[in-house]
């Protein structure tokens, strides 16, 4: 198939998602210590009300979804919706990080709606961004590639708060020291002036850039919009085995990205400061960043199923490893970042396989039933995304909670050290494991996807010519 998107679109896309993951990882990363720090949130309650705040929130994924499947603008049925989420987002992000004077039930209360609002703003614009990737090009070999470099964007984009934090702390007047503190000194937790600078920073640049993919992208893969009851909509899916699969292998293995939840905290603890996140998460992400490079290549050469399963496998080794080094051997900070190195390598299977995957599931839907429903599949896709992630960070930080840590505690117990650390990196590594199998069912892979992707060629020529 000849290869059709410019190097715009691919720039615009990726740079769209390193965008919008930026302000997602900002939250997923800073929201609870922010809460705990600035306004003496416990953080275990905290962790519940993000779950139950994303498990409401998820009921709004597949009104997106049907909403796009109705879509009838001349600027397609994906596009519009990132234009709309913009402003919502950009201005939800910045109230998140308002500190308020509450306390007790009216603080939680406060929490929960700004979240939930939040996190229907995220929704808006999260679903279309997932599902465009399956219309940017009908040649499956050159999307699986504008994937991996899009989500190799997206990956570095939800860590970059690690570095755009400390930079802005530097730059606010009376801001953290970060890297002048004294040798033995502990650094001042960050100041609710500079969470929210941050928070200003992040929203403004990351809605510009998240912008770019309605401004650089086109919609090219042929579709007709069609109106659906929500029982049809999941019936449709329900139908669809090999999404199903996919679906209940994200479930098993939520929590695989629980370091990025608790990374603050791990990074306090551990290090010593919160503005050393860099310093913890930079080795990880660089593994994880060689995985996305690494990934196409193993599928090329192995197949989507099979490098599923050994990215995984290979997560649940090098994680468990990682922690008993740490635990049991040494806590030598060179040889611990150089196993967080090793254990990032995994996060191809989870970050960048599912998409793959339900963009493939897209097109076995249209190949066994005439209909593609980019929609209702990424609107599945980015929720259950979402209550994953929710899950990973409550049970990321009510072990943080139980291991005893206090933000501004002068000395930190080995106790606590373990604990963090064995949820900063040994539980990924189990999540890892068992989301191997239902993976043990899924064909679509190698010679099945090549037909399929034939085929589905074959029937768009006929119905243009």
């Amino acid at each position: 198939m000849k290869k059709v998107m410019s190097f715009k679109e691919i720039a615009g896309y990726s740079l769209g998602l390193f965008g919008f993951q930026a302000i997602v990882g900002f939250l997923n990363s800073y929201q609870a210590e922010f809460y705990h720090a600035q306004m003496a949130a416990n953080l275990a309650v905290v962790g519940i009300l993000i779950l139950v705040v994303k498990v409401v929130s998820a009921a709004f994924d597949p009104v997106v979804g049907n909403l796009i499947e109705r879509g009838k603008s001349p600027k397609g049925k994906l596009r519009p919706f990132i234009l709309y989420s913009l402003l919502p987002l950009l201005v939800m992000t910045v109230v998140i990080f308002i500190r308020v004077g509450l306390s007790g039930f009216a603080l939680y209360a406060y929490i929960f709606v700004t979240f939930l609002l939040w996190s229907m703003a995220m929704t808006l614009g999260d679903v279309p961004s997932q599902a465009i990737a399956s219309v940017l090009t009908p040649d499956p070999t050159e999307r699986t590639n504008v994937i991996s470099i899009a989500n190799t964007f997206k990956q570095v984009g939800f860590a970059a708060a690690a570095v755009f934090v400390p930079i802005v702390c530097i730059l606010v007047p009376g801001g953290s020291r970060v890297f002048g503190v004294p040798k033995g000194e502990k650094d001042a937790p960050i100041s609710a002036p500079e969470y929210f600078a941050t928070a200003v920073f992040v929203a403004v640049v990351g809605c510009a850039l998240f912008s770019l993919i309605y401004f650089w992208n086109k919609e090219r893969v042929t579709y007709s919009s069609e109106k659906m009851t929500f029982r049809e909509m999941f019936a449709s899916l329900r139908e669809n085995k090999p999404l199903m699969l996919v679906i209940v292998s994200y479930f098993l293995g939520a929590g695989r990205q629980m370091a990025m939840a608790i990374q603050v905290q791990a990074s306090n603890a551990l290090l010593g400061s919160e503005n050393y996140v860099l310093a913890l998460g930079i080795s990880m992400a660089v593994g994880s960043m060689l995985s996305m490079v690494l990934t196409p290549i193993l599928i090329k050469k192995l197949g989507e199923k099979t490098t599923y399963i050994a990215l995984s496998l290979y997560g649940f080794i090098s994680s468990i490893l990682a922690f008993f080094i740490y635990a049991f051997v040494t806590t030598n900070m060179v040889v611990m970042f150089v196993f967080l190195f090793l254990t990032g390598l995994q996060f191809g299977a989870v970050t960048l396989m599912p998409m793959i995957m339900v963009t493939d599931c897209v097109d076995y839907e249209e190949y066994t039933t005439g209909k593609r429903r980019e929609g209702p599949a990424f609107s599945v896709l980015t929720l259950t995304i979402k209550v994953c992630l929710a899950i990973g960070a409550a049970l990321g930080l009510i072990l943080v909670q139980v291991s005893g840590y206090q933000a501004e505690a002068a000395e930190v117990t080995s106790y606590t050290k373990n604990v963090i650390y064995f949820a900063y990196v040994a539980l990924p590594g189990i999540f890892s494991l068992l989301s191997i199998f239902p993976i043990l069912k899924y064909d679509i892979s190698g010679e099945k996807k090549k037909q399929i992707a034939e085929a589905l060629q074959q029937r768009r020529a006929s119905a243009e010519g």
